[in-house]
Order: C-alpha cells, then sequence, then structure tokens
C-alpha cells in the first residue's frame, strides 16, 4: 500500500514538473524569438538596374553582412545620408542576395563588394552598422579585407554600436577613440586593445574617424558627420525633419548597462506579462529611419513574436530606394498590434485583410521624434521601469 502511494506521489510530483517545464517553455517564447533570426527562403526578384551614381555628389557606402545586420544601424544612417540630398548612398555586402536585418526584415543590397568594385568608386564615408559573427576569435576576412581597401586617409568612417567589434579588427582606429553600446563595452573593449576606449559618449571623433554608443546613437553619429561634411545648415536642417532635438551638450551621454534588475524586469514581463504579437506593415514610400525605428524599439520588449508583413506578400520599395522583403505572410501570421506608419495609404479594401481594432496608427504629422513616440506608447502598456529597460537596451540615455 505504501508503495502504491509513493508510486502516484512520484507520478504527481513528476506530472507537476513537466506542466512547470512546458509552462516555461512556452512563457519564455519571447527569449527565443529575440535570439532567432530568420533565413530567407523566397524569391529575391531585383528591380531595376544598378542605382544611379551622380558624381557631383559624395559617395557613402554602409557595409552589410549578408548573414546579419542590426536594423536602426543600418537604416537610420541610409535615411539620414539620403535626405541631405547631397550623397550617392548604397547598401554594399559581400554577395547580392539579401541581407538578413536583425529584427524584422531582409534588405536587397545595392551592390556586391565585386560589383562596387567594378564601378571605380572611392567612397567619402564608410559606415559600419553590428555585423553579425564578428569579434577577436571569428572575424569575417572578407568584410574586414574589403573595408581596407576602401580605406584612404581621407575617407570618414563611422562605427555604430557593436559595429566597433568590426572596427577595431580593421585596425583603422588603432591609437584612436572608440565606443560601443554600454551593456556590450566591457566585453568588446577586453578583445582589442589598441584603440582608446571610451564610454558617457554618445559619439567619439578623431580627426575623420567616429563612432558611436549603442543603437540609437546611429543617428547622432550620422548627424555629426553631415555636420563636418555638409555644415551646419545641412545637419539642422536633417535633423528637424526627424523632430530629433539637440541638447546644448550632443554628446552628453550615460552609458548604463544591462544591471540584474533589468534582467529581472525582463524576466517577470516575460513570464507574467501580457508577450503581444507585433506585426509592422511595409509600405512602399516607407521612411527607412522610423520603419526601423518602430522595429527595433519593439524587438526590445520581448514580443512574443515579431514580424513584417506586406499587404501583397511581396517586397516594397523605400522613400529612398531599398528594396525590402516581409519576414511573415498575411495568411500565417496573425498579430496583436499591426504597427501602420503611414495609415493615409492604406487601401479602402485593407478593413478585409485585419481586424481594425488592433491597429496601430501613426500620425504624419507628429512633432515627436520617432524613437520617443515609441516609448511613450510602451510606458502606457508597460509601465516606466520596463521602459526603462527597453531604453537601456536601445543605449537611449
Amino acid at each position: 500500500m505504501t508503495k502504491v502511494r509513493n508510486r502516484k506521489m512520484t507520478y504527481c510530483v513528476l506530472l507537476m514538473i513537466g506542466m512547470i517545464v512546458m509552462w516555461l517553455f512556452h512563457a519564455c517564447a519571447p527569449v527565443r524569438e529575440f535570439m532567432h533570426w530568420k533565413t530567407f527562403n523566397g524569391i529575391a526578384s531585383i528591380n531595376g538596374g544598378r542605382p544611379a551614381f551622380n558624381p557631383a555628389k559624395k559617395t557613402v557606402i554602409i557595409i552589410a553582412d549578408n548573414e546579419g545586420t542590426e536594423i536602426f544601424d543600418l537604416m537610420a544612417p541610409y535615411y539620414l545620408f539620403n535626405a541631405t540630398e547631397k550623397a550617392n548612398v548604397y547598401i554594399v555586402a559581400r554577395d547580392k542576395t539579401p541581407v538578413i536585418l536583425r529584427k524584422g526584415l531582409f534588405l536587397m543590397p545595392d551592390f556586391s563588394f565585386g560589383e562596387f568594385d567594378s564601378m571605380g568608386i572611392h567612397p567619402q564615408v564608410i559606415v559600419i552598422p553590428n555585423l553579425s559573427a564578428m569579434d577577436a576569435r571569428h572575424q569575417n576576412q572578407e568584410i574586414l579585407g574589403w573595408i581596407k581597401k576602401q580605406y584612404r586617409d581621407t575617407t570618414f568612417v563611422l562605427s555604430v554600436c557593436d559595429g566597433a567589434l568590426t572596427a577595431a579588427a580593421t585596425g583603422i582606429y588603432d591609437g584612436k577613440p572608440l565606443t560601443t553600446h554600454a551593456s556590450d563595452f566591457a566585453a568588446i573593449s577586453k578583445q582589442f586593445n589598441k584603440p582608446l576606449w571610451v564610454n558617457n559618449i554618445r559619439v567619439t571623433q578623431s580627426g575623420r574617424l567616429f563612432s558611436t554608443a549603442g543603437v540609437s546613437n546611429a543617428t547622432d553619429g550620422a548627424l555629426s558627420i553631415i555636420d563636418t561634411l555638409f555644415g551646419r545648415p545641412t545637419m539642422l536642417r536633417v535633423s528637424k525633419m526627424i523632430h530629433y532635438a539637440l541638447s546644448a551638450d550632443r554628446n552628453a551621454h550615460k552609458s548604463i548597462a544591462i544591471d540584474f534588475g533589468d534582467k529581472a524586469a525582463i524576466g517577470k514581463k516575460v513570464l507574467f506579462g501580457k508577450n503581444r504579437q507585433v506585426g509592422v506593415l511595409l509600405q512602399d514610400g516607407a521612411n527607412e529611419l522610423e520603419l526601423a525605428a518602430v522595429l527595433d524599439t519593439y524587438n526590445r520588449t520581448f514580443p512574443k513574436s515579431l514580424e513584417s508583413i506586406s499587404l501583397t506578400n511581396q517586397s516594397i520599395r523605400t522613400g529612398y530606394g531599398l528594396t525590402l522583403f516581409p519576414t511573415a505572410s498575411l495568411d500565417k501570421f496573425h498579430p496583436t498590434e499591426l504597427h501602420v506608419l503611414c495609415p493615409d495609404k492604406l487601401p479602402s479594401t485593407s478593413h478585409h485583410l485585419f481586424d481594425p481594432s488592433i491597429l496601430v496608427k501613426y500620425e504624419q504629422q507628429s512633432s515627436q521624434y520617432i524613437i520617443d513616440v515609441c516609448l511613450s506608447r510602451i510606458r502606457l502598456q508597460y509601465g516606466l521601469r520596463y521602459t526603462e529597460v527597453v531604453k537601456r537596451l536601445l543605449d537611449y540615455n
């Protein structure tokens, strides 16, 4: 009798453990989603020929890694340099195949390394975003070699966020100031000891070499080079376009790394909070900076899932000509909330495709910087404490 009772108790305990494990596995889906990057499995059609080149303009190239590139690091500078109307701006990658943008997009680069070389163009600016699988032990020698080949003493270089890993590995920043995301600063600076690592600053500058703190500071880095290369009036015009308030001390920054309390707040939200399925609608003519800001900011809320979709399930063309592919299709992904950056461009038939109640519409006449718009809404959803966590993940301090 005792053996039977003990056996039943063992079964009950094992069942409870199994149920807890299953609950934890399901509850931790947002963490798995945050770490998971999709691969492109569609058909990448390329519309038109090579992008136009205007010899009267400066040329800006933004390096992309086909295996993974940080979205705001790449798309914010792309938009800002284009907005000057004084630059040819190109995305260049090893292969002319879709780039995985982390998190929520696929992007067709303008040129492969070989194609750009064949143009015989020497860039005046090289932007290095956070690239995939780049550290002291695992360096993409092809990317490093190509950057070094393009670099001249007269070239402006902008390292954005953890693009500092790539920038440091090139040797271009040896003996020069370099910074990176506050939460990664300690680990990255240990891997390369030749740059002069500094923190608590948004943008470093030594001659023509610039670097930024974390993700959100891509804006500051691009504006700093625009100020130097194209002049203060152009920089002020561009910053006004995005409603970005320039502080008296433009480089004032608090390098606040994610700590145990922040991780606990993330764990509490993931396990017991409302984890939404977030969708972002891709629309032709999209503003690249705003689109990237919404995807990157909401990714850091640890949603249950985050996907981009288009009304046709096909690629779209952004305002400055990028070809973007969605990560999900309308028939398979059913978002809890769908962010629409251009609600005035929604076709009248769109109400048949999704419930209007899930739409998060962005006012085109808003006088707020897009990251502030996102953070204001996140504060209403998750509270002030969790909003501070998101800001630290963005290094927006």
